[in-house]
């Protein structure tokens, strides 16, 4: 069958991450896969090189005004995107978006509802309701992300898990992990950036705490692409680091070659998110070998029961990195390892071809 798997970004987030994934993973499976992506300020590929058997579309996005705020890029990021893909979507049998942006360009699509979320701007709020009402049939990655979709707006979804790259960070260079030590010394790890989903201010926090036990230990924060502007969580989050008397490392956006090395290398990996889907850094973590402490939410105790320690308050969460720093848990460490390499990208793509199938000629 002939696929089309639509993204809003071609930069390194959660959900962008998923799709170049099963992407490949189809086309593996000898479907014929595009990728349609905006192209952000200048992007003509993605932020590592994917698979020639995937077709991309990189659709260019030009920057808007400086002064553009974000309903306004929404709307302009739907209609970029649905000015480009849309003569081209009789071509496919099956068109897939995987998030709210995506969804509201593709027009008839099959939706992955990665998580729910809650916006209070009125353009994205808009946005989100229609991308969950609108497709006609739909995808969460745990069951925690489908009762929640049935719950608000009874809505049955297939449950497909996310896979993960498993042999890239189960199997990683030494000199390239012992570069990373050099550089940081002991850290805890954690990737997604500084905003309110990542709960990045409870982890500066607990990372204070922390450092009462573990002085010689640093934060190291990766990642932070995202479409929205943070700035005043930003600035609280830097305001409260000097209150703390704390100075995390924040390396922004980590080159994809170089990732895998600067987790295996991590003490212990921080997973603090308020809202996930899945937890796919957090699973990436636990192939690397490396400790895990997540926020004790439903869809992370479906998800990580058994490999990862858990975490409600910033308290909470600085006495589970102490203890993730002070023993060997080796049972805990096998258990994430093994539950790792159970999530393969090749079983979600066979499990989506199975549901792509199931739909019949409602897809068509």
């Amino acid at each position: 069958m002939k696929i089309a798997l639509l993204s809003y970004s071609t930069k390194p987030r959660g959900g962008v991450v998923h799709t170049l994934a099963l992407a490949e993973a189809l086309a593996a499976l000898g479907e014929d896969v595009t990728v349609w992506a905006l192209g952000r300020g200048g992007d003509e590929g993605f932020y590592r090189t994917v698979d020639p058997s995937v077709q991309l579309r990189i659709v260019p996005f030009p920057d808007g005004p400086s002064d553009e705020g974000v309903g306004t890029r929404i709307l302009r990021s739907i209609a970029v995107l649905r000015d480009a893909f849309r003569p081209a979507a009789a071509e496919y049998g099956i068109v897939h978006a995987q998030d709210c942006i995506s969804a509201n360009a593709a027009g008839r699509c099959i939706r992955t509802v990665h998580h729910i979320d809650h916006f209070t701007t009125p353009e994205l709020a808009a946005c989100h309701e229609r991308a969950i009402v609108e497709p006609y049939a739909h995808l969460c990655v745990s069951q925690a992300a489908a009762d929640e979709l049935a719950g608000g707006w009874g809505i049955k979804a297939e449950v497909i898990p996310n896979g993960v790259a498993y042999e890239r960070f189960a199997v990683t260079d030494p000199t390239a992990r012992a570069a990373w030590r050099d550089r940081l010394g002991r850290y805890v790890l954690t990737v997604g950036g500084i905003e309110p989903r990542k709960g990045t201010l409870d982890l500066l926090e607990a990372y204070a705490a922390l450092r009462v036990k573990h002085p010689d230990i640093s934060l190291v924060i990766g990642g932070g692409e995202t479409l929205f502007d943070y700035r005043d969580y930003r600035i609280r989050w830097a305001a409260r680091a000097q209150a703390l008397d704390v100075h995390p490392i924040v390396l922004g956006p980590v080159p994809d070659d170089d990732l895998p090395a600067l987790v295996a290398a991590a003490d212990v990996f921080a997973f603090p998110s308020t809202k996930e889907g899945f937890g796919l850094a957090a699973m990436e973590a636990l192939a690397a070998g490396v400790p895990l402490v997540v926020r004790d939410l439903p869809v992370l105790r479906e998800v990580f029961n058994g490999a990862a320690r858990f975490a409600a308050t910033p308290a909470g969460f600085a006495a589970q990195l102490h203890a993730a720093l002070s023993t060997e848990d080796h049972e805990r460490r096998a258990t994430g390892r093994a539950l790792a390499a159970r999530h393969t990208w090749s079983e979600a793509a066979r499990r989506h071809l199975g549901f792509y199938r199931s739909l019949g000629a409602e897809s068509r």
